[in-house]
């Protein structure tokens, strides 16, 4: 059987469950098909992942993509395909550490007027550490589920060293050669101060250019991606053990460990309402951001990418910040109430931040409101959008966003999987 066609089969036994919420059935196959049907560009030993409507691969999107699929890498096709992804991972990686997206083949085209000018090989290099971190924790579940390290390669292995290398690097980044420059675009579109961004002090985390929206950090130590970073070192220390690597094994410890104590340090504040919670952003010189995005990393999402524990005092503090009008991308309307993004239209809803706030909640009624939600407005088209206006969701951006309709589909089969899906949805049919 083709890949497609394993992914297919495994999830039919959750039909009659779902058919039970009129239109659930079609909008999850459709949702959890989306990437494989329509993204993966595969070949033997490789997988090219575009992202939807822009035909580039992204580190980060790629892995979001494919991992609702990793439950299911005891199949050979689709341990394969996944394989192929983590493969071609590895190879953007060491094309260039510090981009965040790639083309399939080298190509002198470039939507951007950026400086330094990228390789072929580079649809955008703005340097964001979840590029880093996705690969590693991609990897490391899928060996965990697959249990085969054939694609524990010299090649993987060099560019896991080469990511723990920059990881470290921009803990100092006054000495990194890393620079970006871009023209006649948006502020958030461009660093500066020449392309090194704002001044940051030495806090033991790592810096970062730019945010998981690829609009630009306000200050440099991006909290989320911190403490995501500290978790995805220890995939990266697993998986150099599996290499015999130990040295990169402790070092990527050693790093996480230090990037950990950072955000301890320096990127937590005492919100005068809620108490000690996490800052978005923070530059070890005094300043904060307050607020949270809906692309993840997010502080929303740190229990769904195993970053924080979600019954810690300062996860909940923060919850509650995030899903408040306190934060100033928490949008409200008729329809909907979620997180949004400065990177798109003001008063849009995210079904991704939707997917995780559902994701991250012990909140049954919470859940089943959520899953009515995103059940109600994608606008009649059965599969997630970018962002939606909450008054009027036929107004929406990016009718191809394949890692939106990944998130719903983890989202419904985690439920059906932890056995909460028949008690959610009866409570979505009361409400």
């Amino acid at each position: 059987m083709t890949c497609e066609a394993v992914i297919r089969a495994r999830i039919q036994p959750m039909r009659a469950a779902l058919e039970a919420a009129p239109g659930l059935w079609p909008l999850f196959e459709r949702c959890f098909m989306n990437s494989i049907e329509t993204t993966i560009r595969q070949a033997p030993g490789d997988t090219f992942v575009i992202t939807g409507d822009i035909p580039a691969m992204w580190l980060r999107d790629s892995t979001a993509q494919v991992l609702h699929y990793v439950r299911f890498a005891d199949d050979p096709a689709v341990a394969g395909m996944l394989e192929g992804v983590i493969a071609r991972q590895a190879e953007c990686i060491l094309r260039d550490p510090y981009a965040n997206a790639f083309n399939q083949e080298p190509s002198d085209y470039k939507p951007y007027d950026d400086t330094p000018r990228a390789s072929d090989w580079v649809w955008e290099r703005k340097y964001e550490i979840d590029s880093l971190c996705y690969p590693m924790w991609l990897a490391e579940k899928y060996l965990d589920r697959a249990g085969r390290p054939d694609f524990l390669t010299e090649r993987f292995h060099e560019a896991l060293g080469l990511a723990v290398r920059v990881l470290r690097t921009e803990q100092n980044h006054a000495r990194s050669e890393y620079r970006f420059s871009r023209r006649n675009c948006p502020p958030g579109d461009t660093l500066s101060r020449g392309g090194m961004g704002e001044p940051v002090g030495y806090t033991g985390m790592t810096w970062s250019g730019f945010r998981p929206s690829d609009d630009a950090c306000c200050y440099g130590y991006l909290v989320p991606s911190n403490l995501f970073a500290a978790r995805a070192l220890k995939s990266a220390a697993l998986l150099a053990r599996r290499l015999d690597d130990d040295a990169l094994a402790r070092e990527a410890e050693a790093l996480g460990a230090e990037i950990a104590a950072g955000v301890e340090e320096h990127g937590r504040v005492d919100h005068p309402e809620l108490g000690e919670m996490y800052a978005y952003e923070v530059d070890g010189l005094g300043n904060a951001c307050l607020m949270d995005d809906a692309n993840v990393p997010s502080l929303l999402a740190l229990p769904y990418l195993e970053a924080c524990d979600a019954d810690s005092a300062v996860y909940r503090n923060t919850r509650r910040f995030v899903l408040s009008g306190r934060n100033p991308y928490f949008y409200q309307g008729a329809l909907a109430q979620g997180v949004g993004s400065p990177h798109t239209p003001g008063g849009y809803v995210w079904p991704i931040a939707l997917c995780v706030q559902a994701m991250t909640s012990p909140d049954a009624e919470e859940i089943a409101r959520i899953v009515k939600t995103l059940m109600s407005t994608h606008a009649g088209t059965g599969f997630m959008h970018e962002s939606f206006d909450p008054d009027h969701p036929e107004r929406f951006t990016r009718a191809w966003f394949a890692w939106a309709n990944s998130m719903f589909g983890e989202l419904i089969y985690r439920l059906f999987e932890d056995g909460r899906l028949g008690d959610v949805l009866e409570r979505v049919a009361k409400q």
